[in-house]
């Protein structure tokens, strides 16, 4: 297995946190990382590739090709804001090894440039729509967990899957800390009301100042690259979809 990356420039930080914004359940994760990396206007630094990412290329109109890929990007806070490293992609890796060693490498390249903290983003799948999408968590730590619980979530019980919960587990192999926020969604598409309650949060214990009312571009962004892969995003298809939209992309 080949999993590389390649580090255009090593930003200097002030003891960054890292943000994991890659595809999974309702992709809100996905969507709340897109909407801050615009938002803080975050440079990217960083981009990893796997041979067990997404076995197709994406074209576009233009003819030029999209690869699946992963991409770093960094932020320095103003004032009182903490430095950010921002985990971006347009997939997860296919297999429990590929997912280890994706996270592995994201770990090196955090570590690299002084992360400890991680905070993993992600949406918790419900049978039936949801008004305004409950909050939920779990961390690494009585310390880390005293931070999610203070912004309004509960805690989880079960199981995390893929890089929102497989980062959390290594990093704290690593001596760092964190925690997982998600968002109740029905998982079917892109969901903004998901990615906009996560976001609301990561933003107030952050301070980061993030104009919310465009979160919705961030998510055509997002649905439109899912179709460009082939995938039936439509909130409508619901219910014919609901086997089929079981796809390589929820993890």
């Amino acid at each position: 297995m080949v999993c590389v990356a390649r580090i255009y420039d090593r930003p200097v930080l002030n003891s960054p946190i890292l943000i994991e914004g890659l595809p999974g359940i309702g992709f809100v994760a996905n969507i709340a990382a897109l909407h801050l990396i615009q938002g803080l206007k975050a440079k990217k630094f960083g981009e990893i590739r796997s041979s067990s990412f997404q076995d197709f290329t994406m074209t576009a109109e233009n003819g030029k090709t999209r690869f699946p890929i992963s991409e770093l990007y960094y932020y320095k806070g103003r004032q009182e804001q903490r430095d950010l490293i921002i985990l971006y992609g347009n997939t997860q890796a296919l297999s429990p090894r590929g997912q280890y060693e994706l996270c592995g490498r994201v770990l090196d390249i955090a570590e690299d440039v002084g992360c400890r903290q991680i905070i993993t983003l992600g949406g918790l799948k419900r049978q039936e729509k949801v008004k305004i999408p409950g909050l939920f968590c779990a961390a690494s730590d009585s310390e880390r967990l005293h931070d999610a619980l203070d912004l309004g979530a509960k805690v989880v019980r079960g199981h995390i899957f893929g890089v929102a919960g497989l980062l959390l587990g290594l990093g704290k192999l690593r001596g760092m800390s964190g925690f997982c926020l998600l968002a109740e969604t029905p998982g079917l598409y892109p969901d903004a009301t998901a990615a906009r309650e996560v976001l609301r949060a990561v933003c107030k214990m952050l301070r980061l100042d993030v104009d919310l009312r465009k979160l919705d571009v961030a998510a055509e962004a997002t649905r439109n690259i899912l179709e460009s892969f082939g995938f039936q995003t439509r909130p409508i298809e619901e219910e014919k979809t609901r086997e089929e939209s079981r796809s390589r992309w929820l993890i």
